[in-house]
């Protein structure tokens, strides 16, 4: 079971994605051709297989426009789909309904493929220890959501953003000086909740960081050969992440190295769409 996001975060979301679309005169096309009052049923279909997450941004998007108006699941995030399956049934003011069904399906869909690929992902390394983990390259103003669709998915978050653990990367250690003083100056300062997250690009400033036994060390675009070597000489004493150059040719190989994690930025920044329509009857 996947625990939802509460609806506080969705719906400034869903109304900004609404308020983009009515513009300044509103459905100009659904005030002309339906009358006023009318009711439509209508079903969220998935037109293709996949991954189904995000069915709160149709719920929300539905209910902003027509408060009244019924929104009846049959799958939830987190399910698989086929070709065909009828996720939700809406019931309510046709104006409304059709004003926000371009909004609930383009959040919809968008989740769906992260999701989705994300189950690619997940499957592609099933056996291994390595988890699959997503990064901070999500599409402006949509992190929860797609970060929520990474978990529907079936992997783990990495941070969420700049304030919630620390992660020093080539260029805070280009301007440190050198890895170990940048976690010096990292551990100095962070609480005793904060995690200490190092990047490495070289198997020297592996040997440089493991002294101060951060809590994770991230292995940047490191051979296969030399993932090997790091699981071997860090022994289980730090968690290591493998990063860069990630793709579902080469994970499966990545995970059998003995990583404890793999980061993919391409499970939020290039996953395809799924095909999810609105059929009225």
């Amino acid at each position: 079971m996947i625990s939802p996001l509460p609806d506080i975060l969705i719906d400034p979301i869903v109304r900004a994605a609404l308020a983009e679309d009515l513009g300044r005169a509103g459905d100009v096309t659904a005030a002309a051709c339906l009358t006023a009052g009318e009711q439509l049923s209508a079903v969220f279909v998935a037109r293709q297989e996949g991954r189904l997450a995000g069915l709160d941004c149709a719920r929300l998007a539905i209910g902003a426009m027509d408060p009244t108006a019924r929104f009846e699941t049959n799958r939830g995030d987190g399910d698989d789909l086929s070709v065909g399956d009828a996720i939700a049934r809406v019931t309510g003011d046709a104006r409304a309904i059709l004003s926000a069904e371009r909004v609930a399906l383009n959040l919809m869909s968008r989740l769906c493929g992260v999701a989705t690929l994300t189950r690619t992902y997940v499957r592609a390394v099933e056996g291994t220890k390595a988890r699959i983990v997503c990064t901070r390259k999500t599409t402006p103003g949509l992190r929860a959501l797609e970060k929520y669709a990474v978990r529907c998915g079936g992997a783990t978050n990495h941070r969420f953003g700049l304030d919630d653990a620390i992660l020093i990367k080539d260029n805070h250690i280009a301007a440190c000086g050198g890895v170990g003083k940048a976690l010096e100056r990292a551990q100095a300062a962070a609480g005793h909740l904060m995690m200490v997250e190092v990047e490495v690009d070289t198997l020297a400033q592996l040997d440089e960081a493991l002294p101060y036994r951060p809590d994770v060390i991230m292995l940047d675009n490191f051979a296969l050969a030399d993932l090997r070597t790091a699981v071997e000489r860090v022994a289980g004493a730090v968690r290591l992440e493998a990063s860069g150059g990630v793709n579902l040719t080469t994970v499966r190989a990545i995970a059998e190295t003995g990583v404890d994690a793999i980061s993919v930025g391409a499970l939020t920044h290039s996953a395809p769409i799924l095909d999810i329509g609105l059929d009225i009857g």
